[in-house]
């Protein structure tokens, strides 16, 4: 690569991955030496918070660098406006390759046709700066459109998942040579191979399903787990404590196919093993992948991004899955970043960041201006060695406006900001609130909303997410005269 090129991007997306579900984050019974090698060779981000707990709005955030209130995408199949500006597309017309295996998930997936709601029709394309598409929103899904789904008829396979050993919650899916993470796999694999021999620089989004539920990891992975299933730790859920939480927590605890609340250890322990078996096939997927960076010699020459858009509740608090929930587990996600001789090796930054920040971060690796509409903060100084980083964000802030179809009646309208020490939840319209003095309480269990103690804490923490919401106003359109 010519020494005043900038660098590839490989970014990496998994779905619905907590933060402390690698080793490097020091998950004990997770075999992620890949990724882990990734962290040692790159920057490892401690704490990193998506800006909505669903799909949809939080890749709308990450692709834009900007607010899901801002951008207009706030629910799971809700389209994108058009004239959202997405990094990729920036980098595109500023002479990237940009391709993309896996989900995308910036408009509804196969939604109904308005003249007939009996149809389906492909999700809509925006202009993303795609020029290479692998689509697969999800391996189920069976619509003609899903290529993975097309490339297991041309081996005359079927998609199949099978109950394991009797369990109501966990299934075994496809073998690892035919499973959807080993095709978006291939297809980044085959497009860095071809990207050895360009004269231009590339991106690849790598947007892979897992560990989004079902929760299905192939069976020769789940059965690692099987023999010692009594050394996984249960949920973090203490009887009682939701009874001064929001009421939405209560039903998710206790209604769904997944109710933390009332299922048994055994079961418990199953699930979490499940959902690090899917980990555990991710890691070894990515492995392939970097392994062909070496290979074809473009290591130092690429940005290696590794995140996921939103975390997994995994029984804690007695839920499952995600929603209007804004604990550890479902809004603070892994981040590493790598660029050998680039970006700083081995450290660990411990600031609080926003996905938002990513869109703004490529731009800068890119050499491109940041236009006017980010918001997000540029994390470049903090990945380069000769970087002044100073401060990066005082708080990190998450919104979700009747974002998914679980809960809707009544729609639930809740925002978060979070300090170093305390987080706050506001459930707009309601009485419910949520307050964590997360220095004495880590594990989230004793709500100080009503707790006098912290009336004053509390009466700040509001007006830090007033300020926050303030911000997530649209910078855009740019003022062009004095009046």
């Amino acid at each position: 690569m010519p020494a005043d090129q900038p660098p590839n991007v490989l970014w990496i997306c998994t779905d619905q991955q907590r933060w402390d579900t690698l080793g490097c984050y020091g998950a004990a019974h997770i075999d992620t030496p890949h990724l882990d090698a990734l962290a040692s060779d790159g920057v490892r981000f401690e704490r990193t918070y998506c800006q909505s707990p669903v799909c949809t709005p939080s890749r709308a955030s990450m692709l834009t660098g900007r607010y899901p209130r801002t951008t207009g995408c706030r629910q799971n199949g809700q389209p994108m406006p058009r004239d959202e500006p997405l990094v990729t597309s920036r980098l595109a017309t500023s002479g990237y390759r940009c391709g993309l295996a896996g989900k995308l998930h910036l408009s509804p997936t196969n939604p109904e046709d308005e003249t007939d709601a009996t149809a389906r029709e492909p999700a809509r394309r925006l202009d993303d700066g795609y020029g290479t598409v692998h689509w697969s929103p999800m391996p189920g899904d069976d619509s003609p459109d899903n290529q993975y789904r097309q490339w297991l008829r041309g081996r005359g396979e079927s998609f199949e998942r099978t109950p394991f050993e009797g369990s109501s919650y966990v299934e075994t899916s496809m073998p690892p040579d035919s499973h959807q993470t080993t095709w978006c796999t291939d297809r980044a694999i085959e497009y860095v191979r071809t990207g050895a021999e360009a004269d231009h620089p590339w991106l690849f989004s790598l947007n892979y399903f897992d560990p989004h539920h079902p929760f299905d990891p192939p069976a020769a992975y789940l059965e690692k787990y099987v023999g010692r299933l009594d050394d996984l730790a249960l949920p973090n859920y203490e009887r009682g404590e939701l009874d001064d939480k929001p009421g939405v927590q209560r039903e998710a605890a206790h209604t769904g196919r997944l109710e933390g609340a009332t299922m048994d250890d055994d079961e418990h322990r199953l699930v979490r093993a499940a959902y690090y078996a899917m980990i555990d096939f991710v890691d070894d997927q990515v492995g392939r992948l970097l392994a062909e960076l070496d290979a074809t010699g473009q290591r130092e020459d690429t940005l290696v991004v590794f995140t996921s858009d939103h975390g997994e509740m995994l029984g804690d608090h007695g839920i499952y899955k995600k929603g209007p929930y804004f604990y550890e587990p479902a809004v603070r996600v892994p981040l590493l970043v790598s660029q050998p001789g680039t970006v700083r090796e081995g450290a660990v930054v411990d600031d609080l960041v926003e996905l938002a920040d990513l869109a703004p971060t490529l731009a800068d690796a890119a050499g491109l201006e940041r236009t006017t509409g980010m918001q997000g903060r540029s994390l470049w100084p903090r990945l380069r060695a000769d970087g002044d980083a100073g401060a990066h964000r005082d708080s990190v802030y998450c919104e979700f406006y009747d974002a998914s179809q679980r809960h809707t009646d009544p729609p639930v309208h809740a925002t978060m900001a979070r300090t170093d020490r305390y987080k706050l939840v506001a459930h707009h319209g309601t009485d419910d609130g949520e307050l964590y003095d997360l220095d004495a309480d880590p594990a989230e269990r004793q709500n100080r909303w009503g707790d006098p103690e912290y009336a004053e804490a509390k009466t700040r923490l509001l007006g830090t997410l007033a300020d926050r919401m303030a911000g997530t106003v649209d910078p855009l359109p740019e003022r062009t005269g004095d009046w």
